[in-house]
């Protein structure tokens, strides 16, 4: 599946006193890149919100490798890890200046109808964007 990829400069607000990015932040990351990913597909998240469709987050994990700085320029990737169902499980890739491997993660974001509240499945225009 596609992947995305979103260039970030590391503002002076996400770091710590020592200028390294706090651990916060990298959910920030994702989710400009989760949505640099719907934006490729031909989505926008406040369109899906328009019809009825939200996405919350119900799972985050990051695995921390190496900081990132004030100033940096990063990139993060971001790919679907399966066909959507109910949920879309995302996997991502950060990289610092030097093109070096920072953090991975993944997301769990479930389908969620804004009428009921209640879970549905994955809208079939975004599987069809898809394949």
């Amino acid at each position: 599946m596609n992947r995305s990829k979103s260039h970030i400069i590391v503002r002076y607000a996400e770091t710590d006193q020592m200028g390294v990015v706090h651990h916060a932040n990298h959910a920030l990351y994702l989710e400009i890149s989760r949505l640099d990913w719907l934006k490729q597909l031909g989505f926008s998240y406040a369109k899906m919100e328009k019809e009825g469709i939200k996405l919350p987050v119900v799972s985050l994990n990051v695995n921390y490798k190496l900081p990132l700085y004030f100033e940096e320029e990063i990139r993060v990737e971001c790919w679907l890890a399966e066909t959507p169902t109910a949920k879309m499980i995302f996997n991502y890739e950060i990289y610092n200046s030097k093109n070096q491997l920072a953090a991975t993660a993944s997301t769990v974001l479930v389908f969620v109808d804004m009428e009921t509240n209640k879970p549905m499945k994955c809208p079939e225009i975004i599987l069809d964007a898809l394949y």
